[in-house]
């Protein structure tokens, strides 16, 4: 592990982001090397073991299907699954999932709010063999005084989902309330909901496609126009033997033409010739 500069010292065992304004009396040079050290990988821990598949999947559905929309529509957001977030002089933290409007997308090794100039917009978690007590306390807890604006948990054993968002001018959480089965997110603008024991994302009344579906749609267009190429390539081969078919008739035509042709000049020469030989 490199050390940070003296002004301030990263503990691998709870690494953190220097105090603002410590952050604010540094250099460039002294900024990058803190975030040069900062880790952005951590051993897995055995009170927070990995949870499969399970916990795994949604995760990654929700940040490909959000990712594909955003970019679609050329709106400026970064997604990212369980990445090191760092606010200042606070403890570490990486949601499952995390949103932050208009900034650049591309690829980081975590997320330092002074570095940055923001802090994230949206956190999701996945809950799965966890202690629901983590997610739903203290985490709401505690992003709501970071001033996440909002929160969800997605309880995909007990298939439930809930969302927090933060009350205006406050720094506690207010649950978010269903409507028709769906909880608005204002900063995704979008709504979430369950289908089974997935989540779902919506824009308007239309769900966001997953990978999977995109691929399978992306298919089935291909299957499509492979077929409508080959009845194509069909109608083509069809039209050239028609052609063909044509073309020998005409050549047949021609050569009967000039045969006829042939045989009246030759009739003509010989009337021409008895003529001659009567006068």
């Amino acid at each position: 592990m490199q050390r940070a500069p003296t002004s301030w010292v990263i503990d691998p065992d709870d690494p953190r982001a220097p105090p603002q304004e410590l952050w604010d009396r540094m250099t460039p040079e002294e900024r990058q090397r803190v975030l040069d050290t900062l880790p952005s990988e951590f051993e897995v821990s055995e009170a927070c073991p990995p949870e499969g598949d399970f916990h795994f999947n949604p995760k990654v559905a929700a940040r490909d299907a959000l990712g594909g929309y955003f970019q679609r529509i050329g709106r400026r957001v970064y997604l990212a699954c369980e990445l090191p977030v760092y606010y200042p002089a606070e403890r570490m933290f990486a949601p499952d999932v995390i949103a932050v409007l208009d900034v650049e997308v591309k690829e980081r090794a975590h997320w330092s709010v002074s570095a940055e100039g923001k802090g994230i917009d949206f956190a999701l978690e996945i809950l799965w063999r966890g202690k629901s007590k983590k997610d739903l306390e203290d985490n709401a807890t505690r992003y709501a005084s970071l001033g996440i604006s909002e929160y969800f948990v997605f309880d995909r054993r007990r298939r439930r989902l809930r969302g927090f968002r933060l009350a205006e001018g406050s720094a506690r959480y207010q649950p978010i309330v269903p409507q028709e089965g769906r909880l608005a997110s204002t900063v995704l603008d979008l709504d979430l909901s369950l289908e089974g024991d997935r989540l779902r994302f919506f824009h308007g009344l239309a769900p966001l496609p997953e990978t999977h579906e995109l691929l399978a749609r992306l298919g089935s267009m291909v299957g499509d126009l492979e077929a409508r190429i080959e009845e194509t390539e069909m109608s083509l081969d069809e039209e050239r033997r028609r052609l063909d078919e044509e073309r020998r008739r005409l050549d047949a035509e021609r050569q009967r033409a000039d045969e006829a042709e042939r045989r009246l000049a030759e009739a003509l020469a010989e009337l021409e010739r008895i003529k001659r030989e009567r006068g």
